[in-house]
């Protein structure tokens, strides 16, 4: 479940609200231990999807980044880099 929640902060251009509400999904999913809430748990469920987007969005504007921003681009493919490593590894130790 958590394995789709991105990096978000210091990128150009900045996160979306779009992101920050797929990354907060994400989280509430893995904390309430399921992907899709019960008829008498969708209300508070979505509620706590929107509250973590909020305090996400808001952390992300006051956040002080030091370094370059990153781009989508540049993380995919690091991305793609460190999969491909990754099943190197796994293809070495199951020959």
């Amino acid at each position: 479940m958590c394995r789709n929640i991105r990096t978000l902060h210091n990128f150009k251009p900045p996160a979306t609200e779009e992101e920050a509400r797929a990354a907060a999904l994400q989280y509430v999913r893995k904390i309430a231990g399921c992907t899709k809430p019960s008829k008498a748990n969708a209300e508070v469920f979505e509620a706590a999807v929107e509250r973590v987007a909020e305090v996400t969005i808001r952390l992300l504007d006051e956040l002080v980044a030091t370094g370059p921003p990153r781009t989508r681009e540049g993380e995919a493919a690091k991305s793609r880099d460190r999969w491909r490593r990754r099943e190197e590894r796994l293809r070495q130790t199951s020959a």
